[in-house]
């Protein structure tokens, strides 16, 4: 009896659960928020992927340990991403927190259960997968194809563009990571960073906010940024907004 009526229990929530998930937001929002303080781990790389992740504020790096020590960060997360939708059996990589940062999890079982169960979730599962291939096919690009400024500028447009997604036109970017982290990600020396970044300002198409602080950079000049990054023609849109605004910056 006990048993039936916990099994019967469990159906119901997770029945409402399943109800109120319209979007896959939607399907996190009724579960606890939990807090990852700076450089604590969210996963680990090979551990088994039991949960997936919504990112509900912060940032978190993705990385990979190679077999010679060496680091390499593929990605970072920000507030409303979705972490582990394309992952089934085990963690391809380690998440870390380089903020305070909080995140929501549900059960993979339960999650697959909501998005097979759901015409509203699969479609947005399946963009949400395309975006993550389309990401690493970009990052094949950068890496194999660029020289250090392109691979920087691309950087800095990317979160350029992110910024404007989410409605705000001030070209002023924070940076919650390490320049050691940049580093990483775009397979450089943190060396070859800090003088990219000093080039750029000699240019005039960005200043360093807080120069002690150094989490603050100003895109002086979005247009000429967009020109540098080597791949104009992939967001024309984008592009030619960019240089509308550095029009309106130099007159």
């Amino acid at each position: 009896m006990f048993l039936s009526s916990y099994a019967n229990a469990h159906q119901v929530a997770k029945a409402a659960l399943f109800k109120e998930a319209e979007s896959l937001h939607g399907l996190f929002s009724r579960q606890p928020i939990e807090h990852l303080a700076v450089g604590q781990s969210l996963f680990f790389e090979g551990d088994e992927a039991k949960h997936v992740f919504e990112v509900v504020e912060g940032t978190l790096r993705i990385f990979r340990i190679l077999s010679d020590g060496r680091r390499v960060i593929t990605g970072f997360l920000y507030a409303g991403d979705i972490v582990g939708v394309s992952l089934k059996e085990r963690y391809l990589y380690s998440a870390e927190a380089i903020t305070p940062t909080k995140i929501r999890r549900i059960a993979r079982k339960t999650f697959d259960e909501a998005v097979a169960d759901s015409d509203d979730l699969r479609p947005e599962v399946f963009s949400r997968v395309c975006d993550e291939m389309a990401a690493v096919q970009d990052q094949l690009v950068l890496l194999s194809s660029k020289t250090a400024e392109e691979r920087l500028c691309t950087f800095l447009l990317k979160l350029l563009q992110r910024t404007i997604a989410a409605g705000n036109r001030d070209t002023t970017l924070e940076l919650p990571m390490t320049r050691q982290d940049m580093a990483d990600y775009l397979g450089l020396t943190i060396e070859t960073v800090s003088r990219t970044i000093t080039k750029l300002i000699g240019k005039g198409v960005v200043n360093v906010v807080n120069p002690a602080a150094r989490h603050f950079i100003k895109i002086e000049k979005p247009g000429m940024l967009a020109q540098l990054a080597g791949d104009d023609s992939e967001c024309p849109e984008m592009h030619r907004d960019l240089m509308v605004q550095g029009d309106r910056r130099r007159h």
